[in-house]
């Protein structure tokens, strides 16, 4: 089964925070995970897919760029995107239609908009998904905490769409590129 590794949205001033923007809780521990995925997905030559939003940072300068303290393979792909919807206006779907991938990986920031968009449109897209449920982090809302948002997600977003193409949450430390949606089938 063709996979990919997909991280969205791991820009310097989304993590850590800018005037404009509230850095995500324990980035520390998600940079910690995206780079042991990152190791893993190298080890069994998985690609790895990062997606940028061009409206942090204006879309120029470090704050733009994926956070320096994650190491990003020379052969990774960069998309860089203008919506909430990683696959919108993007190459990103032709890209992975064309690599014949079944499975993705998903990691990054935010969980309640970037990460929980690309999910379900990845299972609408006939992808089957695996979100990293330590691998994404948001920040504060005015009615959640942080933590709160990432439980609830962690949580809907378990088996959501579970007819051809669906999602499942494990941890960083699983072997999250052995997917185990055919025991639900």
């Amino acid at each position: 089964m063709k996979q990919t590794l997909l991280i969205i949205d791991a820009q310097q001033d989304l993590m850590e925070g800018s005037p404009e923007e509230q850095g995500v809780i324990d980035k520390e521990k998600i940079i910690n995970n995206i780079n042991t995925v990152i190791r893993k997905a190298i080890a069994e030559n998985i690609p790895i897919v990062f997606v940028r939003d061009l409206e942090v940072s204006n879309g120029e300068g470090p704050g733009f760029q994926i956070h320096k303290d994650i190491k990003v393979p020379s052969t990774a792909e960069v998309f860089d995107k203008e919506a909430t919807n990683s696959f919108y206006g993007t190459p990103l779907r032709e890209h992975l239609n064309n690599s014949n991938v079944e499975h993705l990986v998903i990691m990054g920031c935010k969980t309640e908009h970037c990460i929980d968009t690309a999910v379900r449109t990845a299972t609408v897209s006939n992808f089957d998904v695996t979100l990293v449920g330590d691998g994404h982090s948001t920040s504060d809302s005015k009615n959640l905490t942080a933590q709160q948002i990432i439980l609830h997600h962690n949580e809907t977003l378990h088996g959501h769409y579970n007819v051809d193409n669906f999602s499942i949450v494990r941890n960083s430390d699983e072997d999250l590129f052995k997917p185990i949606h055919n025991r639900y089938r």
